[in-house]
Formats: structure tokens, sequence, C-alpha cells
């Protein structure tokens, strides 16, 4: 069974910064990709970034290159999300994927205010 906990979602003002966390049970890192997903209000869930366990390449949304960076460490079963100079259109709950569409965490809510 695929265990997915997230963490380091909140509150932020324009142009902070925020990580967000995802621990991982069940899943090999070393064989699949694993990435974040984020869905704001009124609108479809959207990949944000991936990152391949096998090469650790990585692939970013358009309207996130720049600002985020995915990063993994396969010992310890975590993926990160550094999100940097964050904009009200940000504002989403974030949803951790083992498999970049496979699996899916219970999400968290990021808010970013004018």
């Amino acid at each position: 069974e695929v265990r997915v906990v997230e963490s380091g979602g909140g509150l932020v003002q324009a142009g902070g910064s925020l990580r967000l966390s995802c621990v991982v049970s069940g899943f090999t890192f070393d064989d699949f990709a694993i990435g974040w997903f984020r869905q704001a209000p009124g609108k479809e869930r959207e990949g944000v970034s991936c990152i391949s366990g096998v090469d650790g390449s990585s692939t970013y949304v358009d309207s996130v290159k720049g600002r985020f960076t995915i990063s993994s460490d396969n010992a310890k079963s975590t993926v990160y999300l550094q999100m940097n100079r964050l904009k009200p259109e940000d504002t989403a709950v974030y949803y951790c994927s083992p498999g970049c569409g496979a699996y899916w965490g219970q999400g968290i809510q990021v808010t970013v205010s004018p």
C-alpha cells in the first residue's frame, strides 16, 4: 500500500517562500517518477513538477519555471517542492503524487496573499 504524508503548506505573502515535503512509503523512488500537482478553486488539477527517480531529471509547468524547484531524497523516501517568489495565482491545494499521477496524497493548502 502506498502511503503519502504531505507537510509544509500554509499562508504566505506574495513574494515569499514555502517548502512542501512529502514522505512516501510503499513506493520505490529509484524506479519511478514522483511529483506535485495542484488544484485551484474552480480549476482543473494541473501538474506542477515531476522528478525522475531513475536519472533525477525534472519537468515544470511553465508558470512556475525559475521559481519552484523539485528535489528528492531517495534514502528518506521524501520529495520536496521549494517554492520561491510566490504569487497569489499559486494559491491552490497541492498534491504529492508518486508515479506522477498514479497515486495521490490528501493534499495540502497553499495560500498566497497579495
